[in-house]
């Protein structure tokens, strides 16, 4: 198993890509915490991890709040004992529309759960890595909008550009204390965000208008991500890290 005894937080794994995580991380022998504040579907994937004979515990936590993110981590490191991978998955995104109209409410939501996620993620997972003396890996899913961005959603663009140079940036900051920073770039997939990031119904007509910028002709899958997510924290990438890794069906060539 490629995370045998290893301790995770995945926020945002009560559904889309964070569910495909965490249950992937399961399946290879780590202890997961899920991290979100859908408390019926984190329930529901801790459930599902332990029925398939998986170590989880459900936080709900809201991404936002340093309070709610220490919680999380003193709840790895309480119920297991450490922490070792910290997955910044939970985002959120407003509708694709001019720029002009996205409300100063919104812009705050998308940044604090977009961005300031990562700083409270380092300021309390960090010092625990450190203490720990192994070092650690911090892995944010960041987009595609950061290298390749959409019109209309500028400022969710702008969000996940923050959150690849926090990834390199981190990476060099850390790199003494042998705490690996990385990031995955995915491009629209198939989960509950996919009409929000359209902007309009999700049909299979104007699925084709957005399948026709992706080479491999399809959208991104939780388990596409989850794979990519679980290469990254496994000892086969320990000599990776600053690495942004896009899973895009070559959408950013």
């Amino acid at each position: 198993m490629r995370l045998k005894d290893k301790v995770a937080i995945v926020t945002g794994a009560a559904s889309g890509f964070g569910e495909g995580i965490a249950k992937r991380y399961a399946e290879e022998g780590a202890k997961v915490v899920i991290a979100d504040i859908n408390d019926k579907d984190g329930e529901r994937v801790v459930e599902e991890i332990r029925a398939a004979s998986g170590a989880a515990e459900y936080c709900h936590t809201d991404v936002s709040r340093g309070a709610h993110v220490k919680a999380a981590v003193e709840c790895a490191t309480g119920r297991f004992g450490g922490l070792d991978i910290m997955v910044n998955n939970a985002g959120w995104a407003y509708s694709n529309r001019s720029s002009l109209e996205v409300s100063e409410e919104e812009f705050d939501k998308l940044f604090a759960v977009n961005v300031k996620s990562i700083y409270l993620a380092t300021l309390h997972a960090v010092p625990v890595f450190r203490a720990q003396g192994r070092g650690g890996v911090m892995l944010n899913i960041a987009s595609t909008a950061a290298v390749r961005p959409r019109p209309n959603l500028t400022w969710y663009n702008a969000t996940k550009g923050a959150a690849v140079n926090i990834t390199k940036s981190l990476s060099l900051e850390l790199a003494p204390d042998k705490i690996r920073v990385c990031a995955i770039n995915p491009v629209i997939g198939e989960t509950g965000l996919m009409e929000t990031f359209m902007g309009m119904p999700d049909t299979p007509e104007n699925r084709k208008k957005f399948l026709a910028t992706i080479p491999l002709g399809r959208f991104s899958t939780p388990l596409d991500i989850a794979n990519a997510a679980l290469f990254l924290a496994s000892d086969e990438a320990a000599f990776l890290t600053g690495v942004c890794l896009e899973v895009d069906g070559g959408r950013c060539v």
